[in-house]
Order: structure tokens, then C-alpha cells, then sequence
């Protein structure tokens, strides 16, 4: 698929068709090509594939304005189990609405998705304000809880949490926490409304940065802020290093106390972080069967376990995964229950893998109400009849149902 990577922009329409081995900062530089007032919303990793990141539902900074990068796909192209090409029309709405999150390698091989542009302004403002439990970081957390999900649905603010050394007590740990931002809007205005909303933040014209939509893109992408866009052209493809992710989704607000457990624990693990991205605007108000991605409104924010390494080898590689084990473990009172949901691509074998033995179907059953909660039913009636014979399958796809 790597050379799928065509993108066409149709500014008149406001559409762009883009085949599924494009990047998303090729998306996002071939749309700047031709407007300086469109974007699209998906996600902030740059070098990150279309097709996977569609298929699994896709979300960037401007969910909170827009919702999903799916809930703007219009038409797609699939190869099928038949080995035919497929549009929208000749698939069907069943199994057009499941390559709109349900993860397309269930279903065949995608080829493109056409979606819809959106209209941003020509400046936006960023700022990026961190604090550590020295300077009540526990106050900040805690009261981003109450604002960032309920603000203005044009301000994304994600929180990062991290293990950090002390710069006050020589040799200890502290958290140091985090908040970046895009609001689709000028700085005054953000200024004033985080003032009022979120006075531990303690915002400051001083700490934001006004710029054009483009622009924000490489600075969510930490490139220097002389950088010039063609560098979103560069697809980077060999500088990976190792990672662990796993997700979570909070549905009511963790307390102070609870916060400084959590703290503690990730001290005493050493290196593992969190990154919160609030919910609520658009995905409050999109149904969660709209797709198959299922985690919208009473949802206040996704956990993204987050720890990264550079030494190859099994022992290094136990050691990190175990710790973002160990902190998952600890925050089951704080999330989602009954399924502890999930996000398809944040990929994580740990909460279920299918052999496709026997009990194909039951063993996908563990992943899969965790991934897409009460849509997993029609996902495995649209797969048993799109691919009976499980021809596309990998160790967390949709099952076939038995004797159907």
C-alpha cells in the first residue's frame, strides 16, 4: 500500500479522494497547496498512514469542533474478499459504515477514502503551559477535568502527565504536568475565556502563539518554529523507536485524592505517562452507532498510556511493558467498566487476541466489546456476510459469527 499515495484536493467541493498509503501530513500539505482556509481533522503524528488511522476512527485536535476524521469520510474504495473494487454504492451502507472505524483489514484492502474538507480560520492559537505538583499541578489536573471537556468546542486542550526529576528536591521524582492546546481563534479571546474557565492555568497572553492553521500543524508536530511546510512531505519512514500505548476512557471526574494516588504510582514506576485528550462538542452530540467507533457523549476524556524506549532486547522491552501493565492495572476504579472500553488504533494485544480455532467467535467477543461496545454485534453480521470464509483476519479482527 505504500505507494497508494495519491491525493487529490477539490477545493470547489471541498473534497479531497486520498489513497491509503498517503500520510497525513501529505493530506495536510496538499490541502494548505490549495487553501489557506481548510483543513482536516485527524490526527497530530504527521507521518501517520490514512488507511489505518481512518479505519480505526482517526481523531486529531479539532475533535472537539469536528468530531472524527470518519465522520467526514463520504465515499471509499475496498478490495474485497472477491478480489473486486468497490465503491460506496457497490458496497453497501453495512459495510461502508464499517471501514468508517470498525478497522478495515476485517473487511478487505482499502484503497482510498474521499472526504469532506472543513473551513478553519486563518489564525488559530497554540500554547503549551506546564506545571509540577511543586508548583499544584494536582489543582491543574483537576480542575482541566471540569473545563476541558465542557469548553468552548472550538479549544482542544490535551493534558500530558509525566515522571519527571525534581528541580526542587535534588534526587526525588515529581509529575509534571502539561496542557497543549489549539483554539480555532484569536489569543485574546482565549485569554479571556481560560481566565474566567480555568484560572489554575494561569494563561497569559505571554504564553500563546498566534499563527496559521498549517503552522499549528508542525508545531503539534514539535518541528522549530522556522520550519517550512514541505517538511510534512517527508514521510520519515525509518526513525521509529520502541513503544508501548494502551487507552482508557474516564466517565466521571477522579478526585484530588485519587489523582495523588496516581501520581505516586507512576513515581514509583518510573517512566510511563498519560496523555488525556477531552471529549464532549461534536462527540457529545454524534450517536455512538453513528459509526462503529462507539465512545462519544458521557465520555469526559480518553487515557493514552504512553512509554517509549531506545534499547532493542527482551528484557528492556518486559521491563517497560510490564510498567504500563502495572499503571493500566491500578487505574481499573477510575475509567470505563462493564466493557472497559477501548480505542481500535491504539492497538494493545493485552486485552485479547483470537486464534480463530473453534472459538473464534467468543474469543473475539473479549477484544471486541471493548473496542466498539454494542456496535460489535453488527460488525460481525457485516463481516460473516462481506467475508464468510475470514479470508482478511489478524490476531484482534472481527470475527464470523458461528453457523450463520
Amino acid at each position: 500500500m505504500f505507494q497508494f499515495r495519491n491525493i487529490s484536493v477539490d477545493i470547489q467541493n471541498e473534497v479531497a479522494v486520498v489513497q491509503a498509503g498517503a500520510t497525513l501530513g501529505e493530506v495536510y500539505y496538499r490541502i494548505w497547496e490549495k487553501s489557506k482556509v481548510h483543513g482536516f481533522p485527524a490526527g497530530v503524528c504527521p507521518t501517520v498512514g490514512v488507511g489505518g488511522h481512518l479505519s480505526g476512527g482517526g481523531y486529531g485536535n479539532m475533535l472537539r469542533k469536528f468530531g472524527l476524521s470518519v465522520d467526514h469520510v463520504i465515499d471509499a474504495q475496498i478490495v474485497d474478499a472477491n478480489g473486486r473494487i468497490l465503491n460506496k454504492e457497490a458496497m453497501g451502507e453495512d459495510l461502508f459504515w464499517a471501514i468508517k472505524g470498525g478497522g478495515g483489514a476485517s473487511f478487505g484492502v482499502i484503497l482510498s477514502y474521499t472526504v469532506k474538507l472543513v473551513l478553519v480560520p486563518e489564525i488559530v492559537t497554540v500554547f503549551r503551559v506546564a506545571k509540577t505538583l511543586e508548583q499544584n499541578a494536582t489543582e491543574l489536573v483537576f480542575q482541566w477535568q471540569q473545563v476541558a471537556p465542557h469548553t468552548d468546542d472550538r479549544l482542544f486542550m490535551r493534558l500530558l502527565l509525566q515522571p519527571v526529576s525534581s528541580k526542587v528536591v535534588k534526587g526525588q521524582k515529581t509529575i509534571k504536568a502539561t496542557v497543549m492546546a489549539l483554539f480555532l481563534g484569536g489569543a485574546d479571546e482565549l485569554v479571556t475565556l481560560l481566565g474566567k474557565e480555568f484560572p489554575a492555568l494561569g494563561l497569559n497572553k505571554g504564553n500563546c502563539s498566534e499563527m496559521s492553521w498549517i503552522d499549528s500543524v508542525l508545531w503539534w508536530g514539535n518541528f522549530d518554529n522556522d520550519t517550512k511546510p514541505d517538511v510534512l512531505l517527508d514521510r520519515n519512514i525509518n526513525s521509529a523507536s520502541f513503544l508501548k500505548r494502551k487507552s482508557d476512557y474516564v466517565q466521571k471526574p477522579i478526585s484530588k485524592d485519587g489523582l495523588e494516588g496516581i501520581w505516586k504510582k507512576m513515581i514509583e514506576l518510573g517512566k510511563t505517562g498519560f496523555v488525556f485528550n477531552p471529549y464532549g462538542g461534536k462527540m457529545s452530540e454524534i450517536s455512538s452507532d453513528a459509526t462503529p467507533f462507539p465512545h462519544r457523549a458521557g465520555n469526559l476524556f480518553k487515557i493514552q498510556y504512553s512509554v517509549n524506549w531506545e534499547e532493542p532486547g527482551a528484557a528492556v522491552e518486559t521491563n517497560f511493558t510490564s510498567q504500563a501493565r502495572s499503571l493500566y492495572s491500578y487505574m481499573t476504579p477510575f475509567v470505563s467498566n462493564s466493557p472497559r472500553s477501548a480505542y481500535l488504533n491504539y492497538r494493545d494485544l493485552d486485552i485479547g487476541t483470537n486464534n480463530f480455532g473453534k472459538n473464534g467467535y467468543e474469543e473475539g467477543v473479549v477484544y471486541g466489546v471493548k473496542y466498539f461496545n454494542n456496535n460489535f454485534d453488527r460488525l460481525v453480521k457485516i463481516k460473516t456476510s462481506v467475508d464468510p470464509e475470514n479470508f482478511f483476519r489478524n490476531e484482534q479482527s472481527i470475527p464470523t459469527h458461528p453457523g450463520k
